[in-house]
């Protein structure tokens, strides 16, 4: 096919609102170097990466443009975000096979290889390299994973960030069927890829979430739901959960550590509901607990997602799509929180 040598997307100018959001229609199509492959866009989930990113969310001090990514470093402007793509390889670089121009696939959020390196720490894919708010991105070979599924671009676009976010959850904490895993923050893109992902291993689910979307969650698995307001103790009992899967944190975080068992597993990627916790310290050492932080994704993660998605042992939840150049109402939207599952952007 012809490549073209110029494309349209969305640019992030800087830190800030939606304002430093700029679509752009002349942006320069990227060529593929030694193991690379470029891909045309199909569709791009919306997130609270990209949110977070764009505002400086990560910074851990004033000098937001010193420490406001993933990885602690400087973000380099402009930058094209968007971590959750899903597309089709249109070239390849040197040492790829050709073979696989035309796979669909899912690109993988987490880069450990990039420019024909090994990377020391780990890239998030529109955070310390272009991602899939543009027409066309690349990545290194590896981590654009080939998919057989009947699924729509739109709904295959639902699964990359969130759904490994959650499967690393699962895999750190080492979740097995018959345990019970409480998901706090359940209804949103990742807690309810937690709670599917977690039935899938027959482990028995606890949804916290609003009672609006208290039965939207029980349709996708989850045995009980909770009010996030309600007294975890009084309702489920002292020591009787034995993972938890938290994306809120904020000031009820300490009820979440009364209803773990001793040698329970408390495994977290967010911090929706505030990023500062009280800890008794003598509850994590005398319940012998154990705790994960969760950022890059463990090797075997994303392709078990890929496989449990090919198998339909998971299912898409999307709750709205957008053209991409509306970027700006979408994140609006998501930042409201007024669904369960995905907003996705289409591209293509």
């Amino acid at each position: 096919m012809t490549i073209p040598k110029t494309m349209k997307g969305v640019v992030l100018t800087g830190h800030g609102g939606p304002e430093k959001l700029e679509w752009r229609d002349d942006l320069v199509v990227p060529s593929p170097g030694p193991g690379d492959v470029v891909i045309r866009v199909g569709a791009a989930g919306v997130n609270n990466t990209d949110i977070n990113t764009r505002t400086a969310w990560y910074s851990k001090g004033d000098a937001a443009a010193e420490d406001a990514t993933w990885s602690g470093k400087p973000l380099a402007f402009p930058r094209i975000q968007g971590i959750d793509v899903c597309g089709t390889i249109i070239c390849v670089g040197k040492g790829v096979d050709e073979r696989r121009i035309g796979e669909r696939v899912l690109i993988e959020p987490c880069i450990r290889e990039a420019d024909g390196e090994t990377l020391d720490s780990p890239w998030y894919l529109g955070s310390e390299c272009d991602g899939g708010f543009a027409q066309y991105t690349r990545v290194a070979s590896r981590h654009a994973f080939a998919i057989k599924s009947a699924l729509t671009d739109i709904e295959l676009a639902s699964f990359p960030c969130s759904y490994s976010t959650a499967e690393n959850m699962l895999t750190r904490a080492n979740l097995q069927a018959g345990e019970t895993v409480l998901v706090a923050g359940a209804s949103g893109g990742v807690g309810s890829a937690a709670v599917q992902l977690a039935r899938a291993r027959g482990a028995k689910v606890i949804a916290v979430t609003s009672p609006a979307k208290a039965d939207s969650l029980r349709t996708l698995g989850a045995k009980m739901t909770l009010d996030r307001n309600a007294d975890f103790v009084a309702e489920l009992g002292a020591n009787s959960v034995d993972v938890v899967v938290d994306l809120v944190a904020g000031p009820n975080w300490p009820a979440l550590l009364d209803v773990m068992r001793p040698g329970a597993r408390y495994a977290v990627a967010g911090a929706i509901g505030g990023s500062f916790v009280e800890l008794d310290i003598r509850t994590l050492y005398l319940k012998d607990l154990s705790f994960f932080g969760c950022t890059a994704l463990e090797p075997q993660v994303f392709g078990n997602l890929v496989d449990l998605i090919e198998r339909a042992k998971i299912a898409p939840l999307v709750a709205r799509t957008y053209p991409l150049q509306n970027i700006g109402q979408a994140q609006s939207v998501f930042s409201e929180k007024g669904y369960t599952g995905k907003i996705v952007l289409e591209v293509g």
